[in-house]
């Protein structure tokens, strides 16, 4: 009996190894996961991302051309306006007094011109009278000349009074001029972006009273790395983008500038681009995104 389980055993190992060596087969079959190797190609490219702030040409601080006190403020921050458009006034009361006195001096001064002119014409008469008595020998050669003296003497009244009227109407011009500069008016087409100044407060020249800027065109300014310099020209259209955006709305700008050289300090090159039509969402001094590719 002992034989027999001994014999029973070997059987089962045996039958065990046959199984094993049935099921390694299957095992080296099993699927092993593939690696993919992309090779790229000469048509893919890679985009380069630049920043700048957005710019337009027309910006400036109004300044004060003549001292004087503010007496009214007609536009805020905010307001949209045109050229000439009067944004503040100045307490004219002084420079008018002027110009009323200096349009009175012009107005003397015809007045004198008139009375001269009359009493050239009454000279005019007394010469030629003269001239006639001269002839028939009724009056001596002296009072022949002194009478065309008087009347040489008249006309050269009335070209000295002439002169001073110019003069007279030239001053009452240029006080005129003085008080336009107390007028504070819009440059250029925009918006007010900045108020400086408050009904009565006085200002001197040269301080700021407005800032006021134009919103178009819009104009991006950026620096690319020198690299760039033979890969964006000028007329190349270029994507630009804005994270302050909610909307992610994409726009484009056409390369308007390139600079010649490059800046040695950080290698780089400065570029200004136009945005392309108006924008509802972009605003002056907005910094955005340009996409630039680096194989054009």
């Amino acid at each position: 009996m002992r034989r027999y389980a001994i014999t029973l055993m070997g059987l089962a190992l045996a039958c065990s190894g046959c199984n094993q060596k049935a099921d390694a087969p299957m095992a080296a079959a099993a699927p092993v996961p593939a690696t993919t190797i992309s090779h790229p190609t000469a048509a893919t490219n890679t985009v380069f991302v630049a920043s700048g702030p957005l710019v337009v040409e027309n910006q400036v601080d109004v300044e004060a051309l003549r001292e004087g006190v503010v007496v009214s403020i007609l536009a805020q921050p905010g307001t949209h306006v045109h050229r000439g458009q009067l944004l503040a006034t100045l307490d004219d009361r002084e420079i008018t007094a002027d110009i009323d006195a200096a349009a009175a001096h012009a107005r003397a001064v015809e007045a004198n011109i008139e009375n001269w002119k009359a009493e050239e014409k009454a000279l005019q008469t007394d010469y030629d009278r003269a001239q006639q008595l001269y002839q028939d020998q009724i009056i001596p050669k002296e009072q022949l000349d002194h009478t065309k003296y008087k009347q040489e003497a008249d006309e050269y009244e009335i070209k000295r009074e002439t002169e001073t009227l110019t003069n007279a109407k030239d001053i009452e011009k240029s006080l005129e001029l003085e008080r336009d500069k107390l007028k504070i008016t819009a440059p250029f087409d925009g918006v007010v972006a900045r108020r400086y100044v408050r009904v009565g407060q006085k200002v001197a020249v040269g301080d700021r009273l407005f800032w006021v800027t134009a919103m178009g065109p819009l104009e991006v300014k950026f620096t690319l790395p020198e690299r760039f310099l033979s890969k964006v020209s000028v007329g190349q259209q270029l994507a630009i983008t804005s994270d302050d955006l909610s909307s992610q709305a994409q726009s484009n700008a056409k390369v308007t500038q390139v600079s010649p050289v490059v800046d040695p300090s950080s290698g780089t090159i400065e570029v200004l681009a136009q945005v392309d039509g108006p924008s509802s969402e972009l605003r002056p001094g907005m910094l955005v995104n340009v996409r630039v590719p680096e194989h054009p």
